[in-house]
């Protein structure tokens, strides 16, 4: 962190120096100064702003640090009308932190997050994030503290930079000449206890801001060190399969009615251990150098170290059924239900039934761990202002931003001996009862390849330069008061790289196993095994420096995209009596060149470049039916550009021989949208509004189904793989938006919204989900999801309850099988009581009802997962001056 901001405060040191003489002589600034406190005061300002838009917004106003328990900017969106978070991909599972932010029902990837207007390039920390290379910001990298405000720009406006085909979303900083006080000085420090990890972590954050007395000076220091202890234990189903010949042929043979029945063919218990620490600042220098220039120069670098470890004991029904790995013929299950099209119950004899059971072991565990995990993002960024005359202002940004990704897996694969097991499962109502004779101890199989381990190094690299400038010209004409002009152009650039990892001799004997056996903590989940062996992280970490060596490239599952962007807009503000607005048209030129596909044995990839000229335009008008009931109305076409991973990633499981791969031919992703809202301020500080709202995707990013050809790094040849391919289709998203916020009086207040998504692919591409088994599922769609909030203030006290809810969506694709998170709602609570005028103790709660996050493949009884990552106080002080 220390290097990263040296260069930032070295900048700041040098700009303040060459600046103060001027700005001493500049005058003071004639700009009033509003500082939110307290609950009522910051939802009288967001509900004022978004009145007084000319388009769709909703906008989420600071009030004094920490006041919510929102430990990221996700957290604070999620009470947003049509606003969705989740806490990860689909095959990332579920966290108990809010990491991805989406519009309207759609895919994340589909809503453009800037921060102070400009885009910011960010990393992951898990894998499959990291070469699946999204352009969705991972939020968990940016704190609450740093928030200003942020806006959510629900309709296009020609001055929005492309990319939110569904919306914008622009987090603003506090800026240094917006403080009451020459000298503020504001920090936080408190307990994280997570319930899950039994483990009470510190988090601190402080904020300096001075300015002079003139008020065209100002220096904002911003820092914070944040860490947390995760802990998710649950049960995953990792692999759902027809029973065929080749998996089961004794027991098809005895009993043919099993033939083509759905089975699970592993079912794990799974416990993921994570050591997480946020750290980061910002620092940020405005000057007014006179009444007509002024600038601002910010730099930002956060980092999330991530260090963590996955075990997951699974049960592997396709190990006894085949006589693949015996010889002698497959073991023929003692007992067994079907329901419908699966195999519902099987139980396996507790003793070896057949001459031998050395190298079948029907339970294997599975441990990976990642040390020295991390992303990082980072931006340095030029606004400047500058008033030529009354009539004409021009505005301008220049900047760069830069984001990590890392992630080196040590996995270690242990095949344990016959023993009696069973499998009942109970589709989503329960986890499935799983039972394993010989689970607690380790007791590894007498028989050939007792042991599998695979390592990876990956990183991905994301950086974009951009310069923006933008004119505001004053004109003589009534209907036409307002003409806004610019000129905006970026360079993006994204690499993965992606080192196999070669386990030596030594490290697959059973003498050379990791040292540190232990056993998994008590699952909070009924039914699964308990207490199953495990290997502890830093054994693990151990174990893969001595013997694993990162001597060589995986090839084919790199690659490099260099993107250019060139934007051109004109839009004028309308005043036409009782109707204003704004109309406008953008026009964008995309260049997309990328390489990817190469063999795995040296670095020879197909190279292919596309350009894109696309024109937008939108318009948005709004009338005041009454003195207090806006009428508001939006039309657009947007674009939003495809994940840099659709594009060209490759990501394989060469465990189920299964994998997804990018489409360097993707087309953009247009929308054509039509927005409508109605609002009624029927009191001070109340609001009641309802919106809706009609998008139609002409080539939103599906994926089909294809066999393709690729390096194994299990077995070290070339094996066949059934691959999920992205390519092009149609969509179309509809929904109604309502709110309702009010001022109880008395220090009593309550909100609540509902958003209602119709999300369905409708372009039915070969050999997709939608074409093939008539699941035309929009990743990100939940069709119901609502909030309800209430609270309470006065000058010494206030509390504030949440409870949020969304239904069932697509959460994306993992092992050639879609994901789906079921239903999950969530409660927090937040209490603060001022110590003093300065001084305030709070106590904050997340997941109070420690919710179970289930997920399920294209049915519901067929289970993908279930999770628990328990409840989270914090327990803390904040005082400003």
């Amino acid at each position: 962190m220390k290097r990263n901001l040296t260069p930032i405060a070295t900048a700041v040191a040098i700009l303040i120096t060459s600046t103060a003489a001027m700005a001493q002589d500049a005058s003071k600034s004639p700009d009033a100064v509003v500082t939110v406190t307290g609950v009522r005061a910051a939802l009288a300002q967001s509900i004022n702003q978004k009145r007084n838009a000319d388009s769709l917004v909703e906008v989420i106003t600071a009030e004094d640090v920490g006041k919510m328990p929102d430990k990221s900017v996700a957290d604070s969106l999620q009470r947003v009308p049509g606003v969705s978070v989740a806490t990860a991909g689909g095959s990332e599972g579920g966290f108990g932190e809010n990491d991805r932010v989406s519009l309207k029902g759609t895919p994340s990837n589909l809503t453009l997050t800037t921060l102070n207007g400009h885009t910011v390039s960010s990393g992951d920390w898990y894998i499959s994030n990291i070469t699946g290379g999204g352009r969705s910001v991972s939020y968990s990298m940016f704190p609450s503290e740093l928030i200003g405000r942020v806006t959510v720009h629900k309709s296009a406006q020609a001055n929005l930079t492309e990319g939110g085909a569904a919306g914008n979303v622009d987090i603003e900083t506090r800026k240094p000449l917006s403080f009451k006080k020459p000298l503020t000085l504001m920090g936080s420090i408190e307990g994280a206890y997570g319930d899950a990890a039994k483990k009470t972590d510190l988090q601190v954050s402080a904020l300096a801001n001075w300015k002079n007395q003139e008020n065209n000076l100002g220096v904002l220091v911003q820092v914070f060190d944040e860490k947390r202890t995760l802990r998710r234990m649950g049960q995953e189903f990792l692999w759902w399969d027809k029973l065929t010949k080749g998996f089961a042929p004794d027991w098809i043979a005895k009993n043919p009615e099993v033939e083509n029945k759905y089975l699970s063919m592993l079912t794990g218990s799974s416990l993921f251990q994570q050591k997480r620490e946020r750290k980061g600042g910002m620092v940020d220098v405005e000057v007014k150098v006179n009444s007509d220039f002024s600038f601002d120069v910010s730099g930002l670098y956060t980092r999330l170290d991530a260090d963590n470890v996955n075990a997951n004991f699974m049960l592997a029904p396709y190990q006894p059924l085949s006589n693949n790995w015996s010889g002698v013929g497959g073991v023929v299950p003692s007992a067994y239900t079907i329901s419908g099209n699966q195999i519902t119950s099987i139980t396996f004899p507790k003793t070896c039934p057949v001459a031998s059971c050395a190298n079948m072991g029907p339970s294997v565990q599975d441990i990976i761990a990642r040390p020295g995990s991390y992303s990082d993002s980072k931006f340095v960024n030029v606004d400047w202002k500058y008033r030529v005359s009354d009539d004409l202002k021009i505005t301008g940004q220049i900047g760069t931003t830069r984001g990590t990704g890392y992630a080196r897996d040590y996995g270690y694969e242990a095949w344990l001996a016959y023993s009696g097991t069973s499998l009942t499962m109970h589709g989503l109502d329960a986890p499935a009862t799983v039972t394993v004779d010989n689970a607690g101890t380790f007791n590894p199989r007498t028989g050939a390849d007792f042991f599998g381990g695979w390592a990876s190094d990956t990183t991905a690299k994301d950086k974009e330069t951009y310069g923006q400038v933008d004119g505001t010209y004053k004109t003589p004409w009534d209907v036409v008061p307002t003409i806004r002009m610019g000129l905006r152009t970026a360079k993006h650039d994204r690499q993965l790289t992606w080192l196999a990892g070669t386990v030596a001799p030594a490290g697959s004997l059973l003498a050379n196993r990791p040292t540190g056996l232990t056993t998994y903590p008590t699952s909070p989940l009924d039914n699964v095994l308990q207490n199953p062996w495990t290997f502890t992280a830093d054994s693990m970490k151990e174990w893969g420096d001595k013997y694993v060596k990162f001597d060589s490239h995986s090839y084919q599952n790199e690659f490099t995209i260099a993107e250019k962007a060139h934007a051109a807009y004109a839009m004028g503000d309308l005043n036409l009596g009782a109707v204003t607005g704004n109309v406008g048209v953008r026009f964008v030129k995309t260049q997309i060149d990328v390489a990817n596909g190469s063999p795995n044995t040296v670095w020879n990839p197909v190279y292919t470049s596309k350009t894109y000229n696309d024109f937008l335009p939108s318009l948005n008008l709004r009338t005041d039916l009454a003195s207090n009931v806006v009428l508001r109305g939006a039309a657009s076409r947007t674009l939003a550009r495809p994940d840099f991973g659709a594009l060209g990633s490759l990501s394989l499981n060469d465990l189920t021989f299964s994998g997804t791969g990018g489409n360097p031919n993707l087309k953009p992703i247009y929308s054509n949208n039509v927005d409508a809202g109605i609002e009624w301020y029927f009191m001070p500080k109340s609001l009641i509004a309802m919106s809706v709202y009609d998008m139609h995707l002409g080539s939103y990013v599906t994926f089909g189904s294809s066999t393709a050809q690729f390096f194994n790094q299990s077995t070290h040849s070339v094996t066949n793989y059934n691959m999920s391919s992205a390519l092009n289709t149609k969509a179309r998203v509809k929904g109604v938006e309502l709110q309702y916020s009010q001022d109880l009086g008395n220090g009593f207040g309550a909100s609540v919204n509902y958003t209602y998504a119709d999300g369905k692919e409708t372009g039915k591409a070969p050999k997709s989900a939608c074409a093939d088994l008539g699941d035309c599922s929009m990743i990100g769609t939940s069709k119901n999801s609502y909030n309800a909030s209430v609270f309470y203030e006065n000058d010494k006290f206030s509390a504030r309850v949440n409870y949020s809810f969304r239904s069932a969506f697509l959460n994306g694709l993992d092992r050639n099988s879609a994901i789906y998170q079921d239903d999950v709602g969530t409660v927090s609570l937040a209490l603060n009581y001022n110590l003093t005028e300065n001084l305030t103790l709070s106590f904050e709660g997340k997941d109070l009802n420690d919710p179970l996050l289930k997920s399920y493949a294209t049915t519901k009884d067929q289970p993908r997962a279930f999770y628990k990552n328990g409840k989270q106080f914090f327990l803390g002080v904040r005082g400003k001056m």
